[in-house]
This record gives C-alpha cells, structure tokens and sequence, in this order.
C-alpha cells in the first residue's frame, strides 16, 4: 500500500533544474512561432471578402490568397527541415522567422493582388524555414522527460488550436480594423522572436557532410505537385489533366527520391525514419485528422456566417469552445499518456473526431448555433486534443536528435499534404451535392466525408496498438 500511495503521489523536486526559466522561455518563444505559422493558415479567411472588395480578384483569383501560403509551406518543409539539421536549427529558425515577417509587411501594404499573392507565397517560404525548427528546439529546450512531454502537448494544443484562434484574430482585426491588419500583426511578434531567440535558445550542432542536391530536389517537387494537384482538384476536377498531371509528376518525383535515398550517404530524408512501422502509422493517422477537421474551418465558417448570419468577429468568437476544449485538453494529455498510454487516448479521440462530424452532418435550416453547431465543436475540440499530443509523440519517439529536424519537417509535412488532400476532397463532395444558393444540402455529404476520415483514423490506430503489442512480444522477458 505505502509503494502505491509513493508511486502515485511522487515527492516534488526540491529546486528546479539549472536554466530550467530559460528553457520554459524559450519553449514559450518557439510555441508562439508555431502558433503564428498555423494561424496565419486560417486568418484571413473571414477577411476574404473585404479583401476582394479591396483589390477585386474575382471569384477564381481570390482562392490563391489562401493556396499561395499554403502551396509553399507545404511543398518546402521537408528542405527546410534537412537545411536546419546540416547549418543548425536555430539559424534556420531565425532565417525564416525574418522572412515571414518581412513578407507579412509585404501583404499587408499589397496595392495589387499579384503583389499579396506572392507576398503570400514568401511568408509560405519562410514558414516552411522556421517550422521544422519548432519541434527540434522544443524537444532540445526541454530539460527533462516531464518537460517535454509538457512541450509536446502545447505544440499540439496550438497546432490543432491555432487554425481556429485565426479565425477569431482575423475576424476580430477585420472588424475593428482592416483585413490589413490581419498580416500587419505578424511584424511586432516576429521583430520580439528576432530580438530573444540567441538569449533563449541554443543553436544545435551542425550535420557533417554534403548536401543531398538530388533528394532536396526531388522531395520539394513532389511535395509541390501533389499540394499543388490537390488545391485545384475541386476548381478543375479530379480526372483533368491539371489534376492527374500533378499527381503524376508527384509519385515520379517521389520514386526518384526514394531510390537516391536509399544510395546517397547523406541523404535528405533518413532512411530510418521511414522504417518504423508505428511512425509511417502515427504520421498517417496525423495526416487523417487534419484533412478531416480542415471542414471546421471551412464548411463550418460557410454555416456560421451564410445560415446563421453572424459578423466576421461573432463567427471567430463562435470558435471558441474548440480553441478552448484543445487548450484545456493540452494541461491533461501529457499525464494521461503517462497514465494509459498512446492507444486509449487515440482510439476515443478519433471516434470523438467522428461522431462530432456526423453530428455536425445533421444541422437543418431550424437549428440555432446552440442547439446544431455548440455541442459538435465542443466534442470536436476534445477529441483533437486527445489526438495530437500522443501523435506528435509516437513520430519523434527514438529519432536520433541530429535527425531532429528531418523527423519534424516529415511531420508537418503530412500535416499540410493532409489538409491539402481533406480539403480538396471535402470541397468536391460539397460542390457534387450543392444546390446553388443553398449551403445544407451540400454540407451533410461533406462532413460525413470528414466523418470518414476520422474513421480511417480510428483504423490506424488499432493498426498502431497492434504493432506495440508484437513489438513489446518480440522483446524477451529477461532483456
């Protein structure tokens, strides 16, 4: 009895470890990074037709303000990721956290939509510099285990989070403001990161070796014309030559990248990374999830603001209860993966992911947002933050910290090319059940679909409890 009252109530340490503020620091200043990158994703969204109105792009043009960020953080992280592990983490970090946000003074000063539209496509650059960065350096900063599973969490807290805390920022700016300053927001925090990243972060040791040319070409070009397939599929349609041609020229890129890899002796992405069978799952399971929930952010904002008729700032402030469901689920997660583990917490959080959308898939015209889109958000919000945590975990568990960099880029990486492929599948079962001037009839078949993705989730992960379970089974008892 006395062993299980010790092991459950453990004696608190006495004094914390040395730098122990400094690393807290500098875990904060990293996270905020992170929270900018993903925001930024979502918060021009309810700005997008002030914008139109501002510099007239017209229906086809104005989706590239969304399309041009996401096509270069997406199809760059991989490259970002190998180009901090060879010439050192926090220089990369710093690199693009200054070119994301001079190109966000950029956008903000646009006079002309070729001018946002490439100044979108340079904070995607940067972006995708900074963003492998941010797990490397959180993982490094941490002083102990506990403190990096704490880290881990908040990293999926604002990942999952902070696509819904944009459409509150940008609404929130666009009313009081101007769609201007949804992008002018991000010089002040980006100017302080500059000003404390050498005070609270150490740079990591440089990879010897040369540069993999081939797999940094290869693994950027098809990651570009996969996303790139993806975001016109819905425009174009998934059988037109735009579409298949990307697609194609993706999986040959990809072949050819697999086939240096495998050959160069240092290459891009490390062969290992790929080996493990739970990581390729928990980097799958990552990609489902946020394909899924990319229609919160996009069926959900079209049902708040076109059937319930809020403002730009109400429709933000209608967000709420997911942001704060995945914040406060972050202050948890990191004691119930000690307590459970990872395949519990998946399991329930995947069939939460479903059961929210299908309930979402039932509003009809009579529904209020209390009583049709309140408690699936509120469920939703829940299940992400059960979700992320344990994910993020299960990638970067065993990777060598010189790898760092690579494993991370890997992971965001399906996390881009997810929501890429989510959002244009969604957008496509969507416009095949729309009826013009009509949102709901559309809508049920593309949150089922969100349902669905969800579901394919929850598969993957009972595919992840089996392969701990062989893997525990193969080691021997007396290892």
């Amino acid at each position: 009895m006395s062993q299980t009252l010790t092991r459950s109530r453990p004696e608190l340490p006495e004094e914390l470890p040395p730098h122990a503020t400094r690393a807290a620091a500098g875990i904060a200043l990293v996270l905020s990074v992170q929270l900018m990158l993903i925001l930024d994703a979502t918060v021009v969204n309810v700005a997008l037709p002030h914008i139109d109105a501002d510099l007239s792009f017209g229906p086809a043009g104005l989706s590239w303000v969304l399309n041009a960020y996401t096509l270069a953080f997406g199809g760059l992280l991989l490259l970002g990721g190998r180009l901090g592990d060879v010439l050192g983490r926090r220089r990369m970090f710093e690199v693009g956290v200054a070119v994301f946000t001079g190109a966000s003074l950029l956008a903000g000063l646009a006079t002309t939509p070729g001018v946002l539209v490439a100044a979108r496509a340079a904070q995607g650059v940067g972006a995708a510099m900074a963003a492998p960065g941010v797990l490397a350096l959180l993982t490094t900063s941490a002083p102990d285990e506990a403190a990096r599973n704490r880290a881990l969490a908040l990293f999926g807290a604002v990942t999952s989070g902070g696509m819904s805390i944009g459409l509150l920022l940008g609404g929130f700016l666009t009313d009081v403001g101007s769609w201007r300053w949804t992008m002018f927001i991000n010089v002040p925090v980006g100017l302080a990161v500059l000003a404390l990243t050498r005070r609270l972060l150490d740079e990591t040791a440089r990879r010897p070796g040369r540069f993999d040319v081939v797999g940094a070409v290869t693994a950027t070009g098809a990651a570009v014309s996969v996303v790139w397939a993806l975001i016109g599929a819905p425009e174009h349609g998934w059988t037109s030559v735009r579409t298949l041609g990307g697609l194609a020229a993706g999986l040959v890129l990809l072949a050819v990248l697999t086939w240096t890899e495998r050959r160069v002796a240092h290459p891009m992405i490390r062969p290992e990374l790929v080996r493990s069978g739970r990581r390729v799952g928990a980097l799958t399971m990552m990609a489902l999830v946020v394909g899924g929930q990319l229609s919160m952010f996009f069926l959900a904002v079209q049902l708040i603001e076109g059937e319930l008729g809020f403002g730009p700032m109400a429709s933000g402030l209608a967000f709420l209860p997911l942001t704060l469901s995945i914040f406060g689920m972050s202050r948890v997660t990191p004691r119930l993966l000690a307590r459970v583990g990872a395949t519990p917490m998946l399991l329930t959080g995947a069939l939460g992911l479903a059961a929210s959308f299908v309930w979402l898939s039932q509003v009809s015209a009579a529904d209020t947002y209390w009583t049709g889109v309140f408690g699936p958000m509120l469920v939703n919000g829940l299940s992400a933050g059960l979700v992320f945590m344990p994910v993020t975990s299960t990638v970067l568990a065993g990777v060598d910290p010189a790898h760092a960099g690579s494993a991370s880029g890997l992971l965001q990486t399906f996390q881009q090319l997810g929501g890429a492929i989510g959002l244009a599948v969604i957008v496509s079962v969507y416009a095949a059940g729309a009826v013009p001037g009509e949102f709901l009839p559309g809508a049920e078949a593309a949150f089922l679909t969100s349902a669905g993705f969800a579901s394919l989730a929850f598969v993957v992960a009972l595919v992840l409890h089996g392969l701990g379970r062989r893997a525990r089974v193969a080691v021997p008892a007396n290892a």
